[in-house]
Order: C-alpha cells, then structure tokens, then sequence
C-alpha cells in the first residue's frame, strides 16, 4: 500500500509539474513567441497557450509603450558650445517576432541607438536652435530612430529632450550677447523711429509751403502752445526772408 500511495504522488507530481510546464496564460498586452526544437512557430497570445514541455519554449513580449531614459550625452554644438543633454524615449514593439530573433537585447539596443542617434543629430544644430526648435529636433530625432528599429520590429512614438544644461562660463557669455542684442534693437527701433519723423515733416513742409496762410496759422498755434506755458518768455516768428534786407550787400566787381 505503501509504495502505490508513493507511485501515485509521483504521478500526481509530474501531472502537476507537466501542466505548469503546459499551461501559460497571456495578459492582453502580452504574445509569446513559441518555439519548437530551438525552430520559430509562430507568436500566440492573448490568452490561453498550450505547448509541449521540453519540445516547446514560450518567450514573452510586451506590446505597451516603454519608456527608456537616455543619460546624459555630451554634445558640441554646430557653434562649438559644450553642453549636456538628456532625453525621454517611448517606444512600443509591433513584431514580436523580428524583436526576438532579430537582436539579442531589444532594450539594450534602443537605448544606445537613442544616444548616438541624439548626439549626432543635435551636433549639426547651434545651441539657439537646441533651445527654441526643440520640437524640430525631436521629430528628426524621432523619424532617424524609427527607421533604424524598424528592421527590429519597434516602432519609435515619441522623444522629448528634457534638459539642455550650460556650464556657468557659458551662460554668462549668452547673458552678454542677449543683452547687447537688446541694445542693438533698441537702437534699431530708435533710429526707425528718427527716420519716419523726418519723413513725416518733410511731407508736413511740402503741404505747408503750397499754402503760405497755413504757415501763418502754425506760426499761431505755436504762440499759442507757448503761452500755455505759463512762460515770461514770449517768442515773435520772424521770417528769414525778412533779414535779407538788412544785410550788407557784397560790391560787385
């Protein structure tokens, strides 16, 4: 009795062992990529999966979105600046097959791809560009990488650079150059400002010359915005003209 109790503990162990072995069952988000004698049969999933213990192997596959963060990559910008950036990848797999078979270690893989791919790419741009085109870049970056996975079975959703750090040399040399900037503006708008006054009185004087009485009745307003003034000073408008005739006049020879 004693020995068929044990033969039947057996049997009932390795019925256990060889449905575990059997039996997977796969969330939505997740395929297995079965495998027959070391051979590629196919990728199952979600659900219910039976295999063949010893014979069949099941490796499983996350189809979510993944985020990977990319350290930060040391980058000298078109414009010869130093700077470290850092970026934020978020990649899905569409293939499970080709993300198995095609390379050892999908993750490992992306991540490098993701950093050489953002020190070239942002190494072409000058340190303006990287600070205000930051979602041009991250679409090139976005579409460079996306081809390169493409033959991995990933498919490339997103890349957002987070930070741009400066060394404080730097920033004090970009404070200078915003500043002297502002005052090249500043003296720009002055100058334009300057240019369509005189354009303006220049126009104001051609009107004013067809009409001698609107000179007079502007000689008028003037007196009367001076005593407005509450000034002792009282100013007569005297034709140059008028001077004329008290000038000597030169002999003639």
């Amino acid at each position: 009795m004693m020995l068929e109790y044990l033969t039947y503990a057996a049997l009932a162990l390795l019925v256990v062992v060889f449905l575990s072995q059997a039996i997977r069952i796969l969330r939505e988000y997740e395929r297995g990529v079965i495998f027959t004698l070391g051979r590629f049969t196919g990728v199952k999933g979600p659900g219910l999966i039976i295999l063949v213990p010893i014979v069949q192997q099941l490796v499983k596959v996350d189809l979510r979105v993944m985020v990977q963060v990319v350290p930060p990559q040391d980058v000298i910008s078109r414009d010869n600046v130093s700077v470290k950036v850092n970026a934020v990848l978020y990649f899905r797999i569409v293939d499970p097959e080709r993300a198995i078979i095609k390379v050892g270690d999908y993750m490992a893989a992306t991540s490098q791809l993701a950093q050489t791919t953002l020190r070239s790419v942002l190494g072409k741009h000058e340190l303006d560009e990287m600070l205000a085109e930051r979602d041009r870049l991250n679409a090139d970056i976005q579409e460079i990488l996306d081809k390169q996975t493409d033959v991995w079975g990933i498919k490339v959703t997103g890349i957002e650079i987070k930070d741009v750090d400066i060394n404080e040399t730097m920033v004090r040399a970009i404070a200078k150059q915003a500043e002297a900037e502002r005052l090249r503006r500043a003296k720009v708008i002055n100058a334009m400002g300057e240019q369509q006054a005189a354009e303006k009185l220049v126009e104001a004087g051609r009107i004013l010359a067809q009409e001698p009485q609107a000179m007079q009745l502007r000689y008028f307003a003037a007196l009367h915005d001076i005593a407005g003034e509450r000034s002792s000073t009282v100013v007569f408008p005297l034709p140059t003209g008028l001077l004329d005739h008290f000038m000597p006049r030169p002999n003639n020879p």
